[in-house]
């Protein structure tokens, strides 16, 4: 049996937290929670279907489309209908990290790019800033007709979401911030970002994906599932070095979205790995505490990386958000 764990020792919030979700989870009624294992069962065997029959490129014809914004061919994964959310992958990633949410929400439009310089998109040399990013965003919402959507971004992809906010007001319907920070780079940590960038363009990507890849996962799941840490260094390290380094110079410029903060009108949820050692539990809450309304989530048994290490928890505060937006 596994030791209980005291709950007292767990980050500010966490505790009211999970009383929280249990009363939620007791109160649902019989068929919603034999629907929920069923939703959990699918998204298991998805998982274990697509990584025994995973291609090497990540996308087939028939599963994405390309949207080329200022130049720049962007592979977008459209699938579903109904209203629309948009996931922006962290970095240095793809759409396939949000794999095994796309099977969990039915009846919603899930919109999956690669970002510019990832994937199985063009790549722009140079500097690609977080405003960039939100401009293809937008562009692709505009080629799909799409007048509004909610907006999910982990980590880079936070920035990304800060950034199209702040730019495209009126095209958000709600918005969810996934183990990511509202502080600007200190002048250190952008010189780190330069350096490394420099390194990537000379020694290739792998230098980024040894750099990252020991703190995105917590400890049980770097013990328990060591593949899924080579699965993800051999993700970063096949990423296009000119698309890795022009975002790291553009995160490395990134404003302080502290200031945003207040100015978020529309229903948010923000949600992180109880062992997240990038974006703490503690910065998070102050994230959630800094947007009004703001609703604030805990992932237990996940560090960075909190929809890839467990999912089943993900997706049901996130399908929990996204009705309370419908």
């Amino acid at each position: 049996m596994a030791e209980e764990q005291d709950e007292s020792q767990w980050p500010i919030g966490f505790e009211g937290h999970a009383r929280e979700q249990r009363k939620r989870m007791a109160a649902l009624p019989l068929s919603a929670k034999i629907a929920w294992l069923e939703e959990a069962q699918r998204v298991a065997e998805h998982l274990q279907r697509s990584r025994r029959e995973r291609l090497p490129h990540p996308y087939t014809k028939a599963q994405a489309m390309t949207i080329t914004i200022d130049g720049c061919p962007l592979a977008v994964h459209d699938e579903g209908s109904g209203p629309a959310i948009v996931f922006l992958h962290g970095f240095p990633l793809d759409h396939r990290m949000w794999e095994a949410q796309l099977p969990a929400l039915p009846g919603w439009r899930k919109i999956v790019p690669d970002l510019r310089g990832f994937g199985a998109s063009g790549v722009t040399p140079g500097t690609v800033t977080m405003d960039r990013f939100a401009d293809d965003v937008a562009g692709i919402l505009d080629a799909l007709a799409i007048p509004k959507a909610v907006i999910c971004g982990l980590s880079m992809g936070g920035y990304i979401a800060l950034a199209f906010w702040r730019r495209h007001a009126a095209r958000v319907s709600g918005l969810v911030l996934c183990d990511t920070r509202a502080v600007p780079d200190t002048e250190e940590a952008a010189a780190g970002r330069r350096k490394s960038a420099t390194q990537v363009l000379a020694e290739g990507s792998k230098v980024a994906a040894e750099a990252v890849v020991p703190k995105l996962f917590a400890k049980g799941t770097q013990e328990a599932r060591p593949e899924l840490l080579v699965e993800y260094r051999a993700l970063m390290s096949g990423m296009p070095p000119a698309g890795v380094a022009a975002a790291q110079l553009g995160m490395a410029e990134r404003p302080d979205s502290r200031p945003t903060l207040p100015t978020i009108t529309v229903p948010t949820q923000v949600i992180v790995g109880i062992e997240d050692v990038i974006s703490t539990p503690a910065e998070m809450q102050s994230i959630a505490a800094g947007i009004p309304g703001a609703e604030y989530s805990i992932i237990a048994g996940a560090g960075h990386m909190s929809p890839v290490e467990n999912p089943s928890e993900f997706n049901f505060e996130l399908l929990g958000f996204l009705e309370r937006v419908q």
